[in-house]
C-alpha cells in the first residue's frame, strides 16, 4: 500500500478523501522531478507531512492534517513512513544495471570478450592447460564464494568471471577425454547464447512460438533418422530423465489406472536390462516407486552386449515368480565399453512377449547419421522409445537430450498431463495443440532445440556425418598405435569411440604371471590420473569393470581432434608413468 507518490500525488487526493478506499502503489515517480523536489523541501521530522504540503494547501486544505490521519486510518501509514516513501521515490536508482542499458551493454561486451579470450581461444588451445587443479579449501579462498550484503564494481565482477573460467575444467580442450561429451561447436554455442538471452520457457506457444515449432521440426528429423515417419517426442533435462520417462510411459500404457491410483493399482512389475546399462535405469525404477528389485539383470557377452536368449529366460523366470514383465531397456553405446545391443533379436523377443522396447541411445544415437556405421543400430526402428543425446557425440552443448516415441496417440500428454487452467486454457485464440508443456512432468522447461537446430543449419547432415566418421577413424588410429607401443594393452578392440586400455608401467612389464600383477596394475590408472590432472596436461577417465581392475576409458568425441592429439596422449602417458 502507499501512494503513487510525487507526480501522482494529485490523483491520489480523491482516493484518500473517499472513506474505505485504500491507495495503491502502481509506479515510482521520475527521480529528481520538480514536484518531488518541491514536496520534499524542506523536510521536518517533527511534522514531515505538513512540510511536504504543495503550495496553496497550507490553510484549510486537505494536505497538512487530513492526509496523515487518513493514511494512518486507511492503511496504517504514519506521516514518518509517508516521508520515507517519497524519499525513496525521489532517490537515485539502486547501484545495479537495471535502469542503465548502456552500462549493461558495456558489461556484457566485456564478459563476452573474456569468454572469447579465455574459453574459446585458450580453452581450445593444445598449448594451454585442460585444468588448473586446486584443493577445495584453497579454491574456496581463491574464488571468494561468500555472498555479502553490498554489491561489487564492474571491475570486480569481471575478475570473478575470469577466476571462474581459470579454475574450471576446459571441456572444449582437445586433451579432454574424460566424459562422453567434449569440444565446442561455435554455432551450437551461438544458439545457447540466444537461448539464455531470450530466457523463455518451452511450455506454451504464446510465450515460445519459435521454439515450439522448432522443437517439433528437430524431433521430426531425429525420428526420421531412427526410421519413423510419425511419432512424438520431447527434449528432456538429460538422458537419465529420458530413460525414466520411457519407463513411466511403458507402465502407463500397460496400466493406465496407475496415474490416478498409484502403486496400489499395480501388480509386481519387472523390467529387463543388462549390467552394462546406464545407472539411470535402476535410479528410475526407484524414483517411480517400482523399486530396484524390479530391474532384472540380463546377461551380457564378453563385449558387453545383451544376450537375447538370456532375456527370454529372465522374462519366463519373472513370470514364474508372479511378476508382470512390461519393458526391456536395450543400450546402443554403453557407457564404459561402448557396446551396442543386438536390437533386431531383442525386438523379436519383445514382439513375442508384448513388451515395450526402449533403446537407450543417449551415447550411440548419433551414429545414425553415418551411413558407414549406422548398422550398429540395426533394428532401432522397431523400438517404442529412444533416448538420444546430441550433446555428446555431436557436440551440441549441454544439455541436448531427446526422447523419441513411435506412439501417435498422444501418450506423453495422457500420461503426464494435468490440464493446469492457468497455463493450458482450452479457449485460446490459437491451436492449443501447440501448447506442449503438458507432455512433461516439468512446468518450466528450458529451450534445448535451438543449439542443435542452428548447428545442423550450419553443418548440414553431411557435415555432422563427417564428424561422426572422423571420431570412429581417430579411435581406430589410436587403437592401432597402442599396439605398436610397449606398455599399452587394449581391454578389447573398440567397436565405437570408447577406447579402453591399461597402461602397463615399466616395473610391471613381462610380469603378467605374478600373483599380484592385477592388483598392482589396478593402482596405476589412479596415480596417472592424479598426475595428469595436477599438471593440467589432459584428462582421461578410468574405472574397474566386472572382474577387471582399473583401466582407462578414453573417449574420442571432440570434433577438433587430430592424429597429433592421439600421439600426444600416448607420449604423455609414457612420460607420466615412466617411474612407476
Amino acid at each position: 500500500h502507499g501512494l503513487r507518490a510525487a507526480e501522482a500525488l494529485p490523483s491520489a487526493r480523491t482516493t484518500l478523501r473517499s472513506p474505505g478506499r485504500a491507495p495503491t502503489c502502481q509506479a515510482r515517480p521520475p527521480a529528481g522531478s520538480p514536484t518531488a523536489r518541491r514536496l520534499l523541501q524542506p523536510v521536518h521530522r517533527a511534522n514531515p507531512v505538513a512540510a511536504a504540503a504543495p503550495a496553496g494547501t497550507e490553510k484549510g486544505g486537505w494536505w497538512p492534517s487530513q492526509l496523515g490521519e487518513e493514511l494512518s486510518f486507511i492503511c496504517g501509514i504514519t506521516p514518518a513512513l509517508l516521508t520515507d516513501f517519497i524519499l525513496m521515490a525521489d532517490s537515485k536508482p539502486l547501484p545495479s544495471l537495471d535502469w542503465d542499458p548502456v552500462a549493461a551493454e558495456a558489461l556484457l561486451r566485456d564478459v563476452f570478450g573474456v569468454v572469447v579470450d579465455e574459453v574459446i581461444w585458450k580453452g581450445t588451445s593444445a598449448s594451454e592447460k585442460v585444468c588448473e587443479w586446486k584443493e577445495p579449501e584453497e579454491l574456496k579462498q581463491l574464488l571468494d564464494l561468500e555472498l555479502r550484503s553490498q554489491g561489487e564494481s564492474k571491475e570486480q565482477i569481471l575478475e570473478r568471471c575470469q577466476a571462474v573460467i581459470r579454475y574450471s575444467v576446459k571441456t572444449c580442450h582437445p586433451r579432454f577425454f574424460n566424459q562422453l561429451f567434449s569440444g565446442l561447436d561455435p554455432h551450437a554455442l551461438a544458439g545457447r547464447i540466444v537461448t539464455e538471452s531470450l530466457n523463455t520457457s518451452q511450455y506454451t506457444y504464446e510465450i515460445a512460438p519459435v521454439f515450439v515449432l522448432m522443437e517439433e521440426e528437430v524431433l521430426k528429423k531425429l525420428r526420421a533418422l531412427v526410421g519413423w515417419s510419425s511419432g512424438d517426442g520431447v527434449f528432456c533435462p538429460g538422458g537419465s530423465i529420458s530413460n525414466m520417462y520411457a519407463v513411466n510411459l511403458a507402465r502407463y500404457q500397460r496400466f493406465p489406472d496407475c496415474k490416478q491410483k498409484g502403486l496400489r493399482a499395480l501388480p509386481p512389475l519387472a523390467l529387463f536390462t543388462t549390467k552394462e546399462c546406464h545407472y539411470s535405469v535402476k535410479k528410475g525404477a526407484a524414483f517411480l516407486g517400482l523399486g530396484t528389485d524390479s530391474v532384472r539383470v540380463v546377461k551380457a557377452d564378453e563385449r558387453g552386449k545383451m544376450i537375447p536368449e538370456d532375456l527370454e529366460r529372465q522374462i519366463s523366470l519373472a513370470e514364474a515368480e508372479g511378476a508382470v514383465p512390461f519393458l526391456v531397456s536395450a543400450t546402443s553405446g554403453t557407457t564404459v565399453l561402448g557396446a551396442f545391443d543386438p536390437l533386431e533379436a531383442i525386438a523379436d523377443v519383445c514382439q513375442r512377449r508384448g513388451l515395450w522396447l526402449h533403446v537407450d541411445a543417449a551415447w550411440g544415437g548419433s551414429v545414425l547419421l553415418s551411413q558407414t556405421h549406422r548398422h550398429l543400430l540395426d533394428g532401432i526402428q522397431r523400438a517404442d522409445s529412444v533416448a538420444w543425446n546430441p550433446h555428446k557425440l555431436l557436440a551440441a552443448g549441454l544439455q541436448c537430450s531427446a526422447l523419441l516415441l513411435r506412439d501417435t496417440t498422444n501418450l506423453l500428454k495422457r500420461c503426464h498431463g494435468s490440464q493446469a487452467s492457468y497455463l493450458f486454457q482450452q479457449d485460446k485464440f490459437y491451436d492449443v495443440a501447440l501448447d506442449t508443456g503438458d507432455k512433461v512432468v516439468q512446468c518450466g522447461r528450458r529451450v534445448d532445440c535451438l543449439k542443435l537446430w542452428l548447428m545442423w543449419k550450419a553443418q548440414g547432415g553431411q557435415g555432422l556425418e563427417r564428424r561422426v566418421n572422423q571420431a570412429f577413424a581417430l579411435a581406430r588410429y589410436l587403437a592401432e598405435e597402442m599396439k605398436k607401443r610397449e606398455g599399452f594393452e587394449l581391454v578389447m578392440e573398440p567397436e565405437f569411440v570408447n577406447v579402453c586400455f591399461w597402461f602397463v608401467p615399466p616395473s610391471l612389464r613381462g610380469k603378467q604371471e605374478s600373483l599380484d600383477y592385477s592388483e598392482r596394475l589396478a593402482k596405476v590408472a589412479p596415480v596417472l590420473k592424479e598426475r595428469m590432472v595436477k599438471e593440467g596436461s589432459m584428462m582421461i577417465g578410468y574405472q574397474p569393470h566386472g572382474t577387471r581392475g582399473n583401466f582407462f576409458r578414453l573417449i574420442v568425441a571432440n570434433p577438433a581432434l587430430t592424429q597429433a592429439d592421439m600421439d600426444f596422449l600416448l607420449d604423455e602417458l609414457e612420460r607420466l608413468g615412466q617411474d612407476l
